[in-house]
């Protein structure tokens, strides 16, 4: 399927997309709710840490890769916005309350086709990107994506130094938040900015893994008519991120090293973090910036 793209490259008009992966990672927590609700602070989860993080990052849009069966009960959470904090606590003008921005949240589940073969978190991630360039395409070119913010529920660190790296992270170059010289090619869910070459890089990946049948190993062109063990069928929906993501353009990209990091993908990673001072300062937005609201409905008042 092929894409219109933008003539002319504008830092006006840099639409930098949000990418929240949730579907594909099965946890070991085995809480009756959703893995991506459990708390990193008072009154605050994994899903809208994530989401807090790419609003300071400078997303314009942020989309949900998450499936219809939890999705009701995140999004309820969640809701359809979030204000920029840019703007939001922008107390300079004479009414500043009246030049803020909304950040929308879109919510896409993993294609029916791909669940239980290669939906792993990585294809969260591509599925995602691919999504949202669909999208933005069919309203118009100019909203087609330029970057991709890939933001981790699963990877907790302070979001706020972001904002000030908005230009950084908003160019061209890739963008990647390492913590102990570790990226996200070492397993560590760390946010990271990706583009078309690299989207293609990280599909191929995703690509190798195998399928239900195997072809003859005496004959590479023959088709394949030979079923896998149920056991090495679909072997790319248990692909780690660190065997998705990788090769990455670290020397020629920006890098901003994260003093305190934790990974959130295990119950005894979850205790090592909340052990840590990390988990004492990170605090919810205030309500006023983030909370459970909806849009309007085309010509219709809010009761």
């Amino acid at each position: 399927m092929e894409f219109s793209e933008k003539t002319v490259p504008s830092k006006t008009n840099f639409h930098l997309a949000g990418i929240i992966p949730v579907a594909g990672l099965p946890l070991e927590y085995g809480m009756p709710y959703p893995d991506c609700l459990l708390p990193v602070g008072p009154d605050y989860t994994m899903i809208e840490a994530a989401i807090v993080e790419a609003a300071f990052a400078g997303c314009d849009t942020i989309w949900v890769i998450c499936n219809d069966d939890i999705s009701p009960l995140v999004r309820y959470r969640v809701g359809d916005f979030i204000e920029d904090p840019l703007y939001f606590y922008n107390t300079f003008g004479p009414r500043p309350s009246q030049n803020r921005r909304r950040i929308p949240i879109f919510w896409v589940p993993v294609h029916p086709k791909d669940r239980d073969k290669r939906d792993c978190l990585s294809w969260s991630v591509i599925h995602g990107a691919v999504s949202c360039l669909k999208v933005s395409s069919h309203l118009s070119k100019w909203i087609i994506p330029d970057k991709y913010y890939v933001s981790f529920p699963y990877g907790m660190f302070d979001p706020r130094p972001l904002q000030k790296l908005r230009r950084q992270i908003k160019t061209q170059k890739n963008f990647y938040v390492s913590f102990d010289q570790k990226t996200v090619q070492d397993n560590l869910y760390t946010s990271f900015t990706f583009g078309k070459n690299e989207f293609i890089k990280y599909r191929k990946n995703i690509r190798k893994g195998t399928g239900m049948y195997m072809s003859n190993p005496d004959d590479v062109n023959a088709i394949p008519t030979q079923r896998l063990p149920l056991e090495e069928r679909w072997s790319a929906r248990h692909f780690s991120i660190s065997q998705v993501f990788t090769d990455l353009d670290l020397e020629e990209s920006t890098i901003y090293k994260t003093p305190e990091f934790s990974n959130l993908d295990s119950w005894e990673s979850y205790r090592n973090y909340m052990a840590t001072d990390l988990s004492k300062d990170i605090q919810r937005p205030t309500r006023k910036l983030f909370s459970y609201r909806e849009f309007n409905s085309i010509a219709k008042d809010r009761e």
